[in-house]
């Protein structure tokens, strides 16, 4: 499989439709790939909270018509990051898009976990309630954003629903950087997967962004690491290594808590 992870920057001093024209042009870029990876809320930034509702789109808005252009015309199977949705309910949702090489979309995800300790994302967005995955002919994609990193459980039921690659674009803070590469290792370790983690680059609302985007393997081994700047990050790998770690040394057989509810 070959994977690309455009870890894009997201300045104050470029328009949303300027940046949706320009990631949209990136991901034609990767033709040739099978995967391709945005980060996070890249048409506002993840730290740029009082703009995310006047930057709301509907889940078929004009994210959703670029990128679902830009995937066919680059034959790709695109997770697109995240936007900020309004739903029909009126509330916002930090919420993924997954296209086929059709363009045509195969899943959303819904953020679970909110980023923010009673502030921020934490207020201003609905929590998603279901666990994502999605299936590529030769794979299973389980999906995964930003703050979902630090929640383990989240992880194993991606696993349990048949994940072998787990997708996590974000917008990770460089102050914490060091939690984002040992945070990607350690879930790549524990469920014995690939691990895609694709982060922004530039300034979020004064917020300096980690970049960093990562690809780790199964055994934990980081594949490629990006750097801090703007960058497209290729990667190629053979999915199929997830069955045979998970065969030579069989952990994921010895779990025993989570498995069955509690007695008595």
């Amino acid at each position: 499989m070959r994977a690309s992870l455009i870890q894009i920057a997201v300045n104050e001093d470029e328009t949303v439709e300027a940046r949706r024209v320009r990631a949209a042009a990136l991901v034609r870029e990767q033709a040739g790939a099978d995967l391709v990876v945005l980060p996070e809320l890249w048409t506002t930034g993840a730290f740029a909270f009082e703009e995310f509702d006047a930057a709301a789109e509907p889940l078929r808005g004009p994210t959703y018509e670029a990128m679902a252009k830009a995937a066919s015309e680059a034959g790709v199977w695109l997770h697109a990051g995240s936007v900020p949705e309004r739903g029909p309910d009126g509330r916002l949702y930090n919420t993924s898009l997954v296209f086929s090489p059709a363009g045509d979309l195969t899943a959303s995800y819904r953020k679970i976990h909110r980023f923010g300790f009673d502030k921020g994302e934490a207020v201003l967005m609905g929590a998603g309630r279901e666990p994502v995955t999605v299936r590529l002919p030769d794979t299973t994609l389980g999906v995964a954003t930003c703050y979902d990193l630090r929640f383990p459980e989240l992880f194993r039921s991606l696993v349990d629903a048949g994940a072998e690659i787990l997708v996590v674009p974000a917008g990770w803070p460089e102050r914490r950087r060091a939690h984002w590469t040992l945070l990607a290792r350690a879930r790549a370790v524990e469920n014995q997967a690939f691990v895609l983690a694709c982060g922004t680059a530039g300034t979020h609302a004064g917020v300096p962004q980690a970049g960093h985007s990562i690809v780790v393997d199964p055994w934990g081994e980081v594949l490629a690491e990006a750097g801090a700047d703007e960058e497209v990050l290729a990667v190629e790998f053979d999915p199929e290594r997830v069955a045979r770690t998970r065969e030579q040394f069989p952990a994921l057989k010895d779990r025993v808590l989570g498995l069955e509810p509690p007695r008595g």
